[in-house]
């Protein structure tokens, strides 16, 4: 087949995910990044609340782009899913691109009816809180991130 069907993440979808990642960090006390990209990487929604400090902008990015591309949550994991050293995960950011890979929690693939329509990354709180907040936001929209 040389032409499929493919599912794409909204600008709507993308505005619902992240006006729930911000409810959620509120509830939690916390000031986040959060950061959703399609299926390509590219940015749709990048937000950063008052108080949120400004690297997390960056990693909240590369949690997503890294999300959508693996089509998995990001973890300290290689791409047969076995763990990986510093020196490996390091590696794989070098190789990829550090604005590509990461072995920081936070970051979570938009499954929709079985297809990968892109990724959300979040950044500013502990991890466990940061995959909270982004799993509830790709919830939000009736979508996985599993």
């Amino acid at each position: 087949m040389d032409v499929v069907d493919s599912k794409r993440l909204t600008h709507a979808g993308a505005k619902k995910m992240m006006a729930t990642a911000i409810a959620k960090a509120e509830e939690a006390g916390i000031a986040i990044s959060a950061a959703i990209a399609d299926a390509g990487g590219h940015l749709i929604q990048l937000e950063r609340m008052d108080g949120g400090r400004f690297h997390t902008l960056h990693s909240c990015t590369t949690k997503a782009v890294c999300a959508a591309s693996n089509k998995r949550a990001t973890s300290p994991r290689g791409a047969q899913g076995q763990a990986l050293d510093v020196a490996h995960a390091l590696g794989l950011a070098l190789a990829a691109g550090p604005e590509r890979w990461t072995a920081m929690e936070g970051g979570y693939p938009i499954i929709f009816k079985g297809e990968c329509i892109g990724g959300i990354g979040v950044s500013g709180g502990d991890w466990a809180t940061d995959e909270k907040i982004a799993q509830a936001a790709v919830e939000s929209i009736g979508a996985s991130w599993k």
